[in-house]
């Protein structure tokens, strides 16, 4: 497990094992939200350690500042909200760059206060429009990461899903719905494995924070380290990071 990071199983005690998976060097990994400050740190690992980066952002600007501060990411501007621009990014990916590899999914924000009563319908929408992303970009690029020799998808997610506040009701909603999501991609990936009598290779893993200012290189490392651990040992993990 990366330094800085505690973790388990869902449903089991323990930390995930390393293996001898392939690490990320040489990998194709999208990055969506690449423009914050965790996929910057996420970028800048990730080309360190020799993975082709696919830097995603609906700011055209602020990606052009990312590719001047990491050399070598490749940016694309998308609305990962709109499916059919997602499924425009995964066939022109598939044709210039090849099939992806890993996702770090970043999309994603926070609102709330205000006891129940303030959990406003709007700042709702907001919020769940990161869960939204993560359907549409983690469909699309399902097959990518079933074929891959170690196929990763990583979301970041809260603690306040095992205890949530009135204040941040909706925030822990779509938390949860996200982590829902990501352990039925899990279960999907086992399912495929299993049905083609073949070795897990894919992984989809939930890291939960209590916030992720101040943890942004925590997050890059063990996003990173997902690549040299096996499938097996990962895959429907829930990854607690703190400092």
């Amino acid at each position: 497990m990366t330094d800085g990071s505690t973790g388990s199983r869902a449903g089991s005690t323990g930390s995930p094992t390393g293996g001898d998976a392939p690490a990320v060097a040489g990998r194709l990994v999208l990055v969506a939200g690449a423009t914050s400050a965790s996929g910057r740190a996420a970028c800048r690992d990730l080309r360190e350690a020799g993975a082709r980066v696919v830097a995603v952002g609906r700011d055209r600007a602020k990606l052009a500042a990312l590719e001047a501060d990491v050399p070598g990411v490749i940016a694309e501007v998308c609305d990962l909200t709109t499916e059919s621009e997602v499924r425009s990014l995964a066939d022109r990916l598939h044709a210039e760059v090849g099939e992806v590899d890993g996702i770090l999914h970043l999309v994603g924000g926070w609102r709330g206060g205000g006891g129940l009563a303030g959990q406003t319908e709007a700042d709702y929408r907001v919020l769940e429009s990161s869960f939204t992303a993560l359907r549409h970009t983690s469909r699309a690029f399902e097959p990518d990461l079933r074929a891959a020799a170690a196929g990763r998808l990583a979301i970041v997610s809260s603690t306040a899903v095992a205890r949530p506040l009135a204040g941040g009701a909706n925030y822990a909603a779509v938390k949860a719905a996200s982590e829902a999501w990501a352990r039925a991609t899990a279960q999907g990936f086992a399912k495929a494995a299993r049905d083609a009598g073949e070795p897990l290779r894919a992984a989809s893993v939930v890291f939960r924070v209590k916030t992720l200012e101040g943890l942004e290189e925590t997050l890059a490392h063990a996003f990173v380290g997902l690549f040299s651990q096996d499938a097996d040992a990962i895959n429907d993990a829930i990854i607690e990071l703190s400092s």
